[in-house]
This record gives structure tokens, sequence and C-alpha cells, in this order.
């Protein structure tokens, strides 16, 4: 049989969103095959705000979930493979569910992930007044 975890992790972000609450995942950054921007992990960790208002293009199938996220002002497309989440909760009140730890699986070149990274943008950043 194939993992539960993507399953579950659909399912828990559907309900965390039913009750309007908003979903975090806790990942483990050092997974293999991850793309995530460096500098925002703390102890091989980071904790992401999926909620719909964070995120663009949020694809979650059996393998990864992706998305465009910002940093620091700064857009980015991160590739999160499943067995990577350690776990999925609501920020308000931590209702959800933990995970075991899974090894990273040996890289294959049959499928690699996804490289598509925005451009980043060059020069100072600019506001304008429109009216």
């Amino acid at each position: 049989m194939t993992s539960s975890r993507p399953y579950i992790i659909r399912a828990l972000y559907e309900w965390i969103l039913d009750n309007n609450c908003t979903p975090h995942i806790l990942v483990n950054a050092e997974y293999a095959g991850i793309q995530i921007p460096a500098g925002f992990t703390k102890n091989g960790q980071i904790t992401l705000n999926l909620s719909p208002s964070a995120v663009r293009h949020l694809h979650a199938d059996n393998e990864a979930l992706s998305f465009e996220g910002r940093f620091a002002g700064v857009a980015y497309r991160l590739y999160i493979p499943v067995g990577a989440v350690l776990a999925i909760y609501a920020r308000e009140d931590g209702q959800g569910m933990a995970f075991n730890q899974e090894p990273a699986p040996t890289p294959t070149d049959e499928d690699p992930p996804p490289t598509d990274k925005p451009p980043r943008p060059s020069g100072r950043p600019t506001l304008r007044v429109v009216k």
C-alpha cells in the first residue's frame, strides 16, 4: 500500500480551513529533494503558513507539496516532499497531527524535483503612487 501521509495532510489541511483556522506545517529542512529559501530554518526545521492568503498555487499530491511563498518580501517556489512534513496543525489552537520522521529516499535520475525558481528582482525596490 502507498503511504497514508499525503492523504492525511490533505484531509487535515481542509479540516483546518473548514474550521476557520490557519494551517501550518512543520518541515524537516534537511530532507533530500526539499527546495526552500536558505536562512529561514532553525535547528534543521522550518514552520510554514499554508493559508490561502499566504501561499499561491498550492499543489498537494502523493509525492510533494509545491507552492509559491514570500520570505522577507521575495517570492520563492517551494517544493516539500511529503516525507519531509513532520506535522500539520492549526496555528490558533495547535490541533492537528505529528508524523514520525521518514528516511529520505535515495535520489534517482528518473524523477528530479522541479527547479523553476522565479528570478530575483534586481535593484532597489520602489513604490509608486497610483491614482
